[in-house]
């Protein structure tokens, strides 16, 4: 049987700039966010994710403008998070042009906002961002705000409970091998992939050809969202789209180049 993979780029985004680090710290400018999404969607990106990665902080999502502008001239689906506490954000972030809102911060603090959302917009446009760090063998604990802070829960717990509150798509990051390049956390993915019968989105970690065919099909996700490979050219869409041609157990969408 053959597994059909989305392909999505994540911009984390502080202020103006899009940034990356490792493990969500040591955080390098890179440029305008707009400008990697725009080379993107021309490459044939299925999604693009615009996280606000100070949002919790400051207590506000500050991409509206970011997105506003991004939706003139690109046209697939595009999630924003960070700073997702109430209706009203979110309402303003669809407002500005997003189709998802994905929930981090807000939904730990609250989880019955993950509820309000989806009764209100629809689970499709409801993500549970879900920050994991290991914890043991065969263990991991949900992280906040950016990585920083601790919960006492079980990842694959908070998922299911996730998804029984309304939300329709789960964004997995591993902190552990964000921004590491070194490969996927595959069991980790396939855990939580295995417990809710939701898209799971694997992100942190993809350095290779290879680490897309292993997520895929061991850690059985439905996307990927890549950031390092994409931003640093170490993997580009037009590769990874060759490639998946050769590859008789998985199928990546393959569209011709947009031109914006």
């Amino acid at each position: 049987m053959t597994k059909n993979i989305r392909l999505i780029a994540r911009l984390d985004v502080k202020g103006e700039n899009l940034i990356k680090g490792i493990q969500l710290e040591g955080l390098r400018k890179l440029g305008k966010p707009n400008d990697f999404a725009h080379k993107y969607y021309s490459q044939g990106i299925d999604e693009i994710i615009y996280m606000d990665i100070v949002a919790s902080l400051y207590e506000r999502n500050s991409l509206l403008h970011i997105i506003q502008e991004a939706t003139k001239d690109i046209f697939i689906p595009i999630t924003v998070g960070g700073g997702i506490r109430s209706i009203e954000n979110v309402k303003d972030a669809l407002h500005a042009g997003a189709d998802k809102v994905a929930i981090n911060t807000g939904a730990v603090k609250r989880p019955e906002l993950i509820t309000e959302v989806s009764r209100r917009f629809g689970s499709q446009c409801t993500v549970l961002s879900i920050e994991a760090k290991k914890s043991g063998e065969g263990k991991w604990e949900v992280y906040f705000d950016n990585g920083r802070e601790k919960t006492g829960m079980d990842v694959v717990d908070w998922a299911k409970r996730g998804y029984e509150l309304g939300a329709g798509e789960i964004l997995l990051t591993s902190v552990d091998l964000e921004g590491t390049a070194k490969g996927m956390d595959v069991e980790l993915i396939d855990k939580v992939a295995s417990s809710v019968p939701i898209p799971v989105i694997a992100s942190g970690g993809i350095g290779s050809l290879s680490d897309i065919e292993n997520v895929a099909l061991q850690g059985h996700a439905d996307a990927i969202a890549m950031a390092h490979v994409l931003h640093y050219d170490k993997l580009n869409l037009s590769e990874i789209h060759q490639w998946a041609k050769s590859q008789p157990e998985l199928e990546i969408r393959c569209v011709d180049k947009v031109t914006i």
